[in-house]
């Protein structure tokens, strides 16, 4: 048995071959006797950011003081990128400050 790796291989799955750089379409499978789920509005995707190990440790840090800070055993780094992400959305001088930041970094 040969695998096709080439550019055709989702032929027999497409009406036309997928164009350079796509790989065709995914096929949903779901359990027997099941529609596939419709993808929700908010479905969740991930991130992920990689940080310089003093970086990370001084967030551990804050982390663990904003836990003590609200009263509750911890606080994740889910929890504060989600914030930070939607303050950073809604708030045009933060948004500016940022913008400023990572220019500036460049």
């Amino acid at each position: 048995m040969t695998i096709n790796s080439g550019p055709d291989r989702f032929a027999r799955y497409t009406a036309k071959p997928p164009l350079p750089g796509q790989t065709g379409p995914t096929q949903r499978l779901s359990a027997l006797g099941e529609a596939p789920a419709r993808p929700s509005r908010d479905r969740r995707t991930r991130r992920t950011v990689d940080l310089p190990l003093a970086t990370h440790r001084a967030l551990d840090v804050w982390q663990r003081d904003a836990a003590d800070r609200i009263g509750v055993a911890r606080v994740t780094g889910q929890e504060v990128l989600s914030a930070l992400i939607d303050q950073l959305l809604i708030d045009p001088k933060l948004s500016a400050q940022i913008t400023r930041a990572i220019q500036a970094r460049r």
